[in-house]
Order: structure tokens, then sequence, then C-alpha cells
């Protein structure tokens, strides 16, 4: 059998690996993208709402509001849904996602992160362009619209709170809403227009595109089980593929959902879950057009002009991540899609599901393992895979080459779990 040798291996081709693969090639390293598909961007990278959040400096936090809690707790809430038979494996992580959320706490993790965040549409745009994949991008923002005036009060106290740190948007009345969507139709009491973030009309394509592009520069793809990884005797780490051995000095885990299949059998423990979701697509009726990606607030759902068609995309679910998919909200945002905007037959056969990565203070880990030369961490991005792989690809490059990084990676060390 063939031996591939590399300076490094990256395991996990969704946004957040080939966003480090591109940023380790960029500084001079041979690199070897793994993943158990023939293609890039086939699993959570395929699947969500399309935003480069730069506006979105405070993480999605466990709710403070007693209210809130119960309406969760008792499974009425549209945004959130849980199995009740998986209940007793994800509390524990919950109650650790709640003291998480304390406000000293969350605050902190909102500063650490917010470089981050502040430069993900920069760092995007960057490789858009040499990937030649800018038409896939809109600089529209998106517009989060709201039914209720207590809910809209609670949302434009947190946008005022938001724009002390730069955020951008604008507060919008139920007749500037129709002006910015004019095939919208329902109540609302208003929206926030957040006007900087970036828009993607095909989230997997862009992964696909940077594939290629690193593809174009010299990296290679190859298709093996990251599960197989193993750390030879003289320290090199080694991953097992169809054609033959991948090896090489340093390996990085970017496999999502899945990193703890990897870090787990390492020896690490370290209080990952996963928050599971759905979206399918559906074609718009006549000459209908959605101009933003929308979120229904109240009822928990966003709508997204995607290539495919519009893309009807739930909230959350706690759930295991490989149980049977169970598309309550799915089917519950439908009717109420419908009646938002003029929407026509689905395109997909079926609802897609996926998981996003997640820690309980919702921060990435970044950075190198502790126990082992040469092995480094690049996973849990929950809810912000997309809007953050290549900024956490370049704080994590920079920080594997001995660069001086762009942002403190400290917040994110797997240290802070003990």
């Amino acid at each position: 059998m063939a031996e591939f040798k590399a300076d490094v291996v990256v395991l996990g081709a969704g946004m957040v690996g080939v966003g480090a693969a591109l940023h380790l090639q960029q500084r001079g390293r041979d690199v070897i993208l793994v993943d158990r598909h023939e293609l890039a961007g086939e699993e959570t990278s395929f699947g969500n709402a399309g935003m480069i959040e730069c506006a979105s400096v405070f993480p999605y936090m466990f709710p403070r509001d007693l209210g809130q809690i119960l309406r969760h707790a008792l499974n009425r809430a549209p945004q959130v849904r849980y199995s009740p038979a998986d209940l007793p494996s994800f509390l524990p992580w919950l109650l650790r996602y709640y003291l998480a959320s304390a406000p000293d706490r969350a605050l902190r993790g909102a500063l650490a992160v917010m470089p981050l965040i502040r430069r993900s549409l920069v760092e995007h745009e960057t490789l858009m362009a040499e990937a030649g994949a800018l038409e896939l991008l809109r600089r529209c923002g998106w517009i989060k619209m709201y039914r209720h005036d207590a809910t809209l009060a609670n949302a434009v106290r947190d946008f005022e709170r938001a724009k002390q740190y730069g955020v951008q948007g604008e507060i919008l009345d139920s007749k500037a809403i129709i002006q910015r969507e004019p095939h919208l139709s329902g109540e609302f009491a208003g929206a926030v227009h957040f006007t900087e973030p970036g828009f993607v009309l095909d989230p997997g394509g862009l992964a696909k595109a940077y594939a290629a592009l690193f593809h174009r520069k010299g990296g290679r793809f190859m298709v093996a089980d990251a599960q197989t990884l193993e750390q030879e005797p003289g320290g090199r780490w080694q991953v097992a593929t169809p054609d033959g051995k991948v090896s090489a000095r340093e390996v990085v885990v970017a496999l999502g959902p899945w990193s703890d299949l990897v870090f787990g059998r390492l020896g690490y423990s370290i209080p990952f879950n996963v928050k599971r979701g759905y979206h399918m697509h559906l074609a718009p009726r006549g000459n209908a057009v959605l101009h933003h990606p929308v979120l229904d607030a109240d009822n928990g759902y966003v709508l997204a002009p995607m290539n495919r068609g519009i893309r009807l995309a739930t909230g959350v679910e706690f759930a295991r991540r490989d149980a049977p998919a169970t598309p309550v909200q799915l089917e519950r945002a439908l009717p109420r899609a419908h009646e938002l905007f003029p929407l026509g037959e689905a395109v997909d056969a079926k609802p897609w599901k996926g998981a996003r990565p997640c820690l309980p203070d919702m921060l990435p880990v970044i950075g190198k393992a502790p126990r082992h030369a040469g092995l480094w961490f690049d996973f849990g991005h929950h809810h912000h895979g997309l809007t953050l792989g290549p900024a956490t690809g370049r704080l994590l490059a920079e920080m594997m080459t001995g660069e001086t990084p762009f942002a403190d990676p400290t917040p994110f060390a797997v240290e802070r779990f003990g």
C-alpha cells in the first residue's frame, strides 16, 4: 500500500476544516485534507441559514428568563425542542450550559470571540475573491422580525447593547418591513435589520469552492475514516485511506459534531454536545422574491433565499447526534412559513438533518492538545461554523506556524475545561 506524507493532515472538510487547510497552506505547509465524503461541505456546513454573522457579537446562551425556561422545559417553545427519551444523556450538559450562560461569564465569552466574529466577513471575502466565488455572496444583512411588542422591546434593548460594540443596523416598523420585503404578509410589531452580515446563496457550494482553491494550490483531498487516526512510535500521525496510509507530523481535528469520536479515543474528556437542526427548500410561487434572510423570531424559523430555492430552517433540537430524524419543528413551521411568504412545492424529497457541535460556553476549542505532540483542535463552533471557519482557521494556522495570533487564543484552549 502507498504512503502519502505531508506536514499536516486536517480531519474534516467542512467550512472549519477547509478554512484551516487553506490558511496552513498559505503559510507554506504541505496539507492533506481528509473527509469521509468525496466532496467538501456535505455535512453541517451544507445546512444552515447562510449568514456570515459578523454582527452576532453575543453567543447563543441559555435563557435566564423563568418564563422562557418553563416553555422550553414543557417543549412548547418553537425555537427549541428536545427528545424526552434522550434527556438523560444531555441533561448534565444543559446544566453546564445554563451555568456558563450567567451574565458575567457570557459577557467574557462574547468579548473573547468578538475579534473573530468582527473579522469573519473580511476573511471570507478574501478567500471568495481568490476562489472565484464572490457571486455566492450578498451584502444585504438579515432581518429579525417580531410579532409581539414585548419580544420586539427585548430585541431593541439587545440591539442597543450590541451597538456599543460596533454592530450596525436599523429598527423597522411594519411598513418598513414590507418596503424591504414586499412579498411578506402578516402582522408584525417590528423588526431589526442587521445590515452588516453577508449572506451566502449556497453554503455547501462555498465550502466546495474553497476546497477547489485548496486543490488548485497543490493541496490534496483524500477520503478516509478519521477514527483510524493513530500516533506512530516516532510521533508522526497516520490515517488509513483506501489507497494507503496518510502520514504527517501534525494533525488537526476539525470534525464538527463528530470530533468526540477522535478526541475521546485519545483520552480527552471535553463537555461536548450537539444541537440538531433541519431544513428544506421550497420553490417561490409566481414572481415572489425574497431579498434577505428573514427570521420569524416568535415562531422560531428562518426563510433564506438560496440558489436551490427558499430554504426553511428550524431552530434547535436537543437529541442524540445519530438518533433518527424527528422534524417536528419543521412540520410546525411549514404552515406558518406559507402564511408569511408565497411558497410553492417542496424542492427536496425529504428534510435535511444536521448537527451543530457545541461546548457549554458556546466558544470553540482552538489550539494545541496538551498531552499529544502535534495534535491540534479546531471544533465546537456551535451556530457559527460557516461564519467563523476561515477566521479560526487563520488563528489556528498562526499558532501552528509560530506567528503572533491576530486574536488572543487563550479563551479557546481546551485546558479551560480542566
